[in-house]
This record gives C-alpha cells, sequence and structure tokens, in this order.
C-alpha cells in the first residue's frame, strides 16, 4: 500500500468511527419434513426462530428490535384439530443444557440407541424408532435456550442477559408465546415437560406465562426438578441436604452390593426413617454428646456403606461430589452423580472430589452423534455451528434475584396452582439420581403452599433408574404410559 493510499485509509477510518454498524435483520431459519411412524402421521420442524423485543426510546415506540435467534425443533400431527390437540414444550436444564435429551431419549418419535449401565451401545451408535412418543398424545416443541444447541444471541448483541434466572424464563416464555400464537393454538391444551433445572424454569415459567401473557396452562410435567436449591448443594449454611441424601446413598450402596441380604426398600426405608434424628444430630452442633456422636457416626456409616472413619473425618456431613469419589474408592472406581448405577475407572485413588460424571461420559457421545445425524439426514436442516449440547457458555449464570436467600422456585409454582385451579403436576423421580434426590423433591413440595385438598392435583412416580429416568428402558417405557395418562387426563376433553 502507497503512503497516499494509507492517508486515505486512516482518514476514510476516522469518518467511519461512531457510525452504527448496519446489519442484515435475521430471519427464521426454519426446515419442514414429513414423517410417518406406524399408523402416526406427522410434520417435523426444526431450525431458528428470530426473538424480538420491542423498543422504546424517549418515549417514542421503535419497533422490534431482533435480540436472539433460538434454535426449536417441533412435531405436529397431520390432519389433528388444532382446537382439541394438546401441544407440549419441553426443555431441559443445565443452566446451559439444550433439549437434546428429552428430545431423542423420551418424547420424540425417534430416540437414541444408547444402551444402559449394564449394556453401552459402543460407537457410532444409532438411532431408533421411538414407538412409545409422547407424539401419540400432544403436538411436542423443543425448546434450547439461548446459547445451548444452535440458539445464540442476535449478532451485535450480547448473550449475558439470557445467562440468568429471570432473562431465561422471559426468553423461554417469549418463544412459548410466538408459537402458540403463529400456530393459533391458544385454545389447545397446553403443557410444559422441563428436566432438572428445567423444573426451576418450568415452575417460575407456569407462573410467569400467567401473569405476562394470560396464557394458563392444563398441566405441568416434570422429571427430576431441581425446585429448590438449598435441598440440592451442600453448604456451610445449610445442613438440609444432609438427610435428605443419605437414602440415596444407601440405595447407591446396595446397588453396587454394599448391603449384602438386604433389600432396596429395606435400606431406603431405614435411611428414610433416620432423617429426623439425623436432622437433631446436625442441629446441636459442637453440643453433640461423644456416644451420640459414635452412634450417629456408625448408623451414617452403616447406611452409606463408607468406613466410620470417614463419616467421622468428614463431621457427619457426606457432601455428594466427595461421597460418590469414596464409596468404590477400594475398587479404583468412581460412581456416578445423576445416575449412581453408572461407574468409572478413577486415575488415581486420592481425588477429594469424582473427577468426572460416569454417566455423563457414557451418555453424551451417543446423543450428540445421534442428534448432529438426525438433524442433517432425516430433518435436512443443516447448519455449520457448534451445536452446544452442555455449554459452558452461560456461566456466570445470575440468581440476583436471590441475593441472600435459597433459589427456590416452590413459591411461584405454589402461586400458579392458586391462580389456576385447573392445572395439574406430575413429578418424576429417580431412585439413582443422586444430583436431584427424591427426598429432596418430596420435602420442596410438602412446602407448597396450596390448599390442602389442592394437593390431590399433584402426582409422583418413582422409577428405579437416574436423574434421566429413561436410560433405563423398563423406566422409560413405564413413563410414557405415565405420560401419556396424564396428558390424557389433564386436557379435560374427555
Amino acid at each position: 500500500m502507497t503512503e497516499e493510499q494509507k492517508n486515505e485509509a486512516a482518514e476514510n477510518h476516522g469518518k467511519d468511527e461512531g457510525k452504527q454498524v448496519d446489519r442484515p435483520e435475521p430471519v427464521d431459519d426454519l426446515k419442514t419434513t414429513h414423517h410417518t411412524l406406524g399408523d402416526l402421521a406427522y410434520t417435523a420442524t426444526t431450525g431458528r426462530v428470530v426473538l424480538r423485543e420491542e423498543v422504546t426510546e424517549e418515549e417514542k415506540y421503535n419497533g422490534l428490535k431482533p435480540k436472539a435467534v433460538v434454535s426449536v425443533t417441533y412435531y405436529t400431527l397431520d390432519d389433528a384439530d388444532a382446537a382439541t390437540r394438546p401441544v407440549t414444550f419441553a426443555f431441559n436444564g443445565g443452566p446451559g443444557s439444550s433439549s437434546i435429551w428429552l428430545h431423542l431419549g423420551l418424547l420424540g418419535p425417534r430416540r437414541v440407541d444408547s444402551g444402559d449401565v449394564d449394556d453401552p451401545t459402543p460407537p457410532p451408535y444409532g438411532l431408533l424408532d421411538n414407538h412409545e412418543t409422547l407424539l401419540h398424545q400432544t403436538d411436542l416443541v423443543f425448546i434450547d435456550p439461548v446459547s445451548t444447541g444452535y440458539s445464540r444471541a442476535a449478532e451485535g448483541e450480547k448473550a449475558a442477559p439470557f445467562h440468568g434466572f429471570t432473562g431465561d424464563i422471559e426468553s423461554v416464555g417469549e418463544i412459548i408465546r410466538l408459537w402458540t400464537t403463529r400456530h393459533n393454538r391458544w385454545l389447545s391444551p397446553k403443557f410444559l415437560i422441563g428436566e432438572s433445572y428445567g423444573g426451576t424454569r418450568g415452575g417460575a415459567l407456569a407462573d410467569y406465562l400467567q401473569n405476562r401473557f394470560g396464557l394458563f396452562l392444563n398441566g405441568l410435567m416434570f422429571i427430576a426438578p431441581a425446585f429448590n436449591l438449598e435441598t440440592l448443594y451442600h453448604s456451610n449454611r445449610s445442613d438440609l441436604p444432609n438427610p435428605l441424601f443419605l437414602p440415596t446413598y444407601a440405595a447407591t450402596a446396595h446397588y453396587h452390593g454394599l448391603h449384602a441380604g438386604r433389600t432396596l426398600e429395606d435400606v431406603v426405608e431405614e435411611a428414610r426413617a433416620y432423617a429426623d434424628e439425623y436432622r437433631a444430630v446436625l442441629a446441636k452442633g459442637q453440643n453433640l454428646q461423644p456416644e451420640e456422636r459414635a452412634a450417629a457416626v456408625a448408623k451414617i456409616a452403616s447406611l452409606a456403606g463408607v468406613s466410620e472413619e470417614y463419616v467421622d473425618r468428614a463431621n457427619l456431613r457426606l457432601e455428594h461430589t466427595r461421597y460418590y469419589a469414596e464409596l468404590l474408592r477400594h475398587k479404583g472406581l468412581v460412581t456416578g452423580r445423576l445416575d449412581t448405577r453408572f461407574t468409572g475407572p478413577a486415575d488415581h485413588l486420592i481425588h477429594e472430589q469424582m473427577p468426572y460424571d460416569p454417566f455423563l461420559v457414557g451418555t453424551a457421545g451417543s446423543y450428540t452423534a445421534a442428534l448432529h445425524h438426525y438433524l442433517r439426514s432425516e430433518l435436512e436442516y443443516e447448519n455449520d455451528a457448534i451445536y452446544e449440547v452442555l455449554s459452558r457458555k452461560v456461566y456466570p449464570w445470575s440468581f440476583k434475584e436471590f441475593e441472600g436467600e435459597a433459589v427456590d422456585v416452590i413459591g411461584k409454582l405454589g402461586n400458579a396452582m392458586r391462580l389456576n385451579p385447573f392445572m395439574q403436576v406430575h413429578v418424576a423421580m429417580g431412585r439413582y439420581d443422586g444430583g436431584v434426590p427424591i427426598e429432596a423433591i418430596e420435602y420442596t413440595l410438602d412446602q407448597l403452599e396450596i390448599p390442602l385438598a389442592d394437593r390431590e392435583r399433584i402426582e409422583t412416580k418413582t422409577y428405579p433408574a437416574g436423574h434421566m429416568t429413561y436410560v433405563h428402558e423398563a423406566s422409560r417405557v413405564q413413563q410414557s404410559a405415565d405420560l401419556a395418562d396424564f396428558i390424557r387426563r389433564a386436557s379435560n376433553r374427555g
């Protein structure tokens, strides 16, 4: 470049500084295909939908501004009556999880061939017809929150506003409102289904949809819902998780052969029965007498399947990621967290906390491979971006709304139920879920401030599986039937 050209470029650069860069408006990017499964004829649509917000500047309305592009996949039954056909909006949790797990593990018309703990499917994995798909009962809309799947903030926009409790609820809620409006489904029975943090999102979302849009739901379905995070994460400020996790520890120890000669039911019931005494023991703190402490150490160790020395050194408090590293240390194994039936080898035997989750390692490959093949080969959608299955980009996740208090949405769920006396609730739980234990869910549901008679609107189901209950084949089949039955009953259409 000559000196004259350099001077001209510098001059033009100076002129351009401060100017707003004109970017092309993003547009919906959707692909539609048609399929059959047995006697089901259905339409599948996948891609990205532009999410816009109303902009007001200096008290003047400036229209709708793109703020994100959100990846969705939805299935509608051909020739169905939209006025009576239910629709279910589905999402997973994380925060940072795409909807891949519910989509290809339980609900959709195709499912991943992943195998289970005793018979995992090796690479390159595969896809199977899901004859138990919930599409028999309801249309399905799978949503990937911003920064998961192919969802991104719009070009030039920041993603951080979506990476928090309120921003997440508002953006997912807007997708639900938008889809319902565009497809003329306001008079259809409507449901949400969320897993894990999807329970946090779903409990608050039901309340938000009612209050913001007047969109009332027929039912909420939760799988391993994280309603109250104080029950799930051990800290110096709360001893609440310790007695709530103990039955899961006992069940895990039983599964791995550490309660020989006893039934699972007997072991779990003993752990549940000890919960109140366990709380009282921990509440005494340093006032606990030596004989009381010795009895508690022996009881906890016996139930959890670890040594009394370990329980004593842990000050009677078995933090879960440490417990899953300790339980099978003598075998050189790490136990799964989200499904404690799974195990994996430890690289050495001095880990204080589990170095990885064998369950996630055992399932992530099959789900990811199936998703990429399915979208391109069967749904004919092409996108070269990375499909974020479990994204770390959403962190730090903001819980500013709960500063100084526990993250707990049970109050919002209770409000939604009080304002909508027709909404039914279904909660699924896994006996070997070491991330969101059954007893933690039950404890939180007990705190719901609703009339006693309204508790009949809540049903719970327990399966001999982990966090993703549907990885266990018998549980998947039974759970599919349970969800179908719930949809039928809660649709108020006979």
